[in-house]
């Protein structure tokens, strides 16, 4: 009858402890629902709210935050739950649940930092910032997010941070040494996000190197050029170091610079059409004469009389600027015509010293 009574009253501690250990998992998936709701609700009106405003970094930090903490939520409901699994089983994984779910916090947060980098970088692009300033920064940014995403990761598993400092110290002066052409593109890059001598987008030119282009991107190791018959041009930051580099997409005017040639048989119209063409540019609506604006008569060339123009035209775009020199070069051939006078080519006088009798003979 004793060994009967013990026997039930052990199933029913059993029964009890199988009761307790389902009730705490039904508690704690129930809590981890209605979190999950609740910041659903919240998460839609916060959303409603954010598109309303104007401002740049509410829309970051709320497109950072959304998405990093349902599943945060979910995380540590989870983690729950394995913990009274791993209480019910007594299981020897248990200790190593709490440090799973640090991890998972950590890397949570780390995956915040780098949505709010990303989604900032979209919009400063944009409103209009400097496109090249806030790629670099925004590299900069993810590398310092990783950077302590790893020591916290370190710490969390039970490393020393010091010892993995010291170890990455002694590293990096191994890996400088090893690999110096790639810390030289490093700081080549670095220079150029400070320096600014171009940016993405522009059109760059060096008389040093066969380099002509339009930058597309700027990395940490190589600059990527699109050249103007659309091959890709990798070139090492650090050769910008050593070379000189033409922006011409900076200009603030493009010239037109040009010698035209009329006949010496037109001496006597030459000034006439000089000064034409100097009144016709002083008064074309795409030239800029507050800048330098020259035409003169210039040289006695071996067929030529020739004259030249020299000045700029207030756009600095390549296909307007054509269009506008090709209107004044019209413009010229016009003035010549009017004048009576005709454009120069390549000729020879030949002179003979006996006459027309002698040549009968």
């Amino acid at each position: 009858m004793f060994e009967e009574f013990a026997q039930w009253l052990e199933q029913e501690q059993a029964q009890l402890a199988t009761s307790n250990w389902l009730f705490d998992v039904f508690v704690v998936l129930s809590i981890t629902l209605v979190a999950f709701l609740v910041w659903r609700i919240l998460a839609s009106r916060m959303s409603r709210l954010t598109e309303k405003t104007k401002t740049v970094w509410d829309d970051a930090i709320w497109f950072s935050l959304w998405k990093p903490i349902n599943w945060m939520i979910a995380v540590v409901g989870l983690s729950l739950v394995a913990v009274a699994f791993a209480n019910a089983l007594d299981s020897d994984f248990k200790p190593y649940i709490p440090i799973i779910r640090q991890v998972m916090v950590v890397f949570m947060v780390a995956w915040a930092a780098m949505r709010f980098v990303r989604r900032a970088e979209e919009q400063l692009i944009v409103v209009g910032k400097d496109k090249t300033t806030v790629q670099a920064v925004a590299k900069l940014c993810r590398a310092a997010v990783i950077i302590l995403f790893l020591l916290a990761v370190f710490q969390t598993l039970g490393f020393s941070i010091s010892g993995v400092l010291a170890f990455g110290g002694m590293g990096g002066l191994i890996v400088g040494m090893a690999a110096k052409d790639l810390l030289a593109n490093f700081f080549g890059a670095l220079l150029v996000y400070f320096d600014k001598p171009f940016k993405v987008g522009d059109w760059i030119r060096s008389p040093d190197r066969s380099i002509e282009g339009t930058v597309e991107n700027i990395g940490w190791r190589v600059t990527k050029i699109r050249t103007f018959d659309k091959r890709p041009l990798y070139v090492p930051n650090s050769i910008f170091s050593s070379i000189a580099v033409e922006n011409p997409s900076r200009m603030s005017h493009r010239r037109i610079k040009e010698t035209i040639g009329l006949r010496y048989d037109d001496a006597d119209k030459v000034s006439k059409v000089v000064a034409d063409v100097e009144n016709m540019l002083r008064n074309h609506p795409e030239i800029d004469t507050s800048q330098t604006l020259m035409v003169n008569f210039d040289s006695f060339n071996a067929s030529s009389l020739d004259f030249f123009i020299y000045t700029f035209t207030k756009t600095t775009n390549w296909v307007k600027y054509h269009e506008v020199k090709q209107d004044v070069l019209n413009q010229i051939v016009e003035i010549v015509t009017a004048n009576g006078a005709e454009f120069a080519f390549p000729t020879r006088t030949l002179h003979l010293n006996t006459s027309p009798a002698d040549l009968e003979a």
